[in-house]
């Protein structure tokens, strides 16, 4: 009886861990949670200072025994402590009351990308359990995004999605609940960044920090010919005179900035069409890729990879939240579920 009653409480959440950000959805409740996924950690006292929105605002502007870090690098664990601490606090935010949490431990259905080995796949699974939760079901990205953008991928159909995050790109072909072709690649908006602040420092001799940097490709930046030029201040440190210095920079700049990053992920995708199986490849023709993930918000995207391979392309509604989404249709959906996960683990 004491069991039925704390299931009546017990939460179920899905997770999309991205490089970039962390979304958590709750089940009857919709996603809640949408953060940096960063950590401000003091090292002298070991302590976590600042998780998620607070954490990036202090980006760059702490002192030398505050450090900011992403747990995660291209989508991959890098720091598992931090990363369960992480897990741990939105998690958290999720229960009013931290001792219910306790005996109510959550259900969890979390992405993962494609190509991690079982290593790096049983981290996620530990980093989640270790934070709380009492069953983690690990489904691939592309996966849960197809799902998420209502893709039927139940039926023996060709989708081919590309989901573009922060850390990595994933494209995948997807038929009968499964994935047929795949390849993660670690080109997309953190490497867009460093483009853009590479760019900076041969061009202009300006040494720029990454939240500029991200904020000049979500002002400015396109993947194609704009019909109107638009125009940011950039605003770094001088490398010459080591003192602080702005200039303009108009979209073609920053489209050359990010072209050479942006041709690898065209690439990539002809590259999945070119060894996926000939049936599947009409269907692709016919029905066209989605785009999904923050990237596929960047200005022409679609119009460009369209061009190259003279297949239509569309873009996710929502795209930033199509991995979570489809996390969260996974805890309705528990043939589906079963059908799509990859690794799933249960508390003893």
């Amino acid at each position: 009886m004491a069991f039925n009653l704390l299931d009546k409480f017990r939460k179920e959440l899905g997770i999309d861990l991205g490089t970039a950000n962390t979304l958590v959805y709750v089940k009857g409740r919709g996603i809640i949670i949408n953060e940096p996924s960063v950590v401000a950690i003091n090292t002298r006292t070991e302590q976590i200072l600042a998780v998620g929105h607070e954490a990036k605002d202090m980006l760059g502007k702490t002192p030398p025994h505050i450090i900011t870090t992403r747990p995660l690098t291209g989508g991959i664990i890098s720091d598992f402590e931090v990363a369960e601490k992480m897990l741990r606090y939105f998690i958290d935010k999720v229960y009013e009351d931290s001792a219910l949490n306790f005996l109510s431990r959550p259900k969890v259905v979390i992405g993962a990308p494609v190509d991690i080995t079982e290593v790096e796949r049983r981290a996620i699974g530990d980093a989640v359990m270790n934070a709380g939760a009492k069953e983690v079901w690990i489904v691939e990205e592309p996966m849960a995004a197809a799902i998420g953008s209502r893709m039927p991928v139940r039926e023996p159909i060709g989708n081919l999605i590309v989901e573009i995050g922060g850390g990595t790109s994933e494209i995948a072909v997807i038929s009968l609940s499964g994935i047929s072709t795949r390849k993660s690649i670690k080109i997309a908006g953190d490497e867009l960044n460093r483009n853009i602040m590479q760019y900076a420092r041969e061009v202009f001799n300006l040494l720029l920090g990454e939240r500029q940097a991200e904020e000049i490709k979500i002002k400015i930046g396109s993947a194609v010919e704009m019909t109107e030029t638009m125009e940011f201040p950039m605003r770094g440190r001088d490398l010459l005179t080591g003192l602080p210095r702005e200039v303009m920079i108009n979209d073609g700049q920053v489209r050359e900035a990010m072209i050479n990053s942006l041709r690898v992920i065209v690439d990539s995708i002809k590259d999945i069409i070119e060894i996926t199986p000939p049936e599947l490849v009409a269907d692709i023709h016919e029905r066209g890729i989605l785009l999904s993930g923050g990237g596929a918000l960047l200005r022409g995207i679609d119009q460009l990879i369209n061009r190259a391979i003279n297949i239509p392309v569309r873009i996710a509604d929502d795209p930033l939240t199509s991995v979570v989404r489809g996390a969260g249709i996974l805890l309705d959906e528990e043939d589906l579920l079963r059908e799509t996960t990859v690794w799933p683990l249960s508390s003893k």
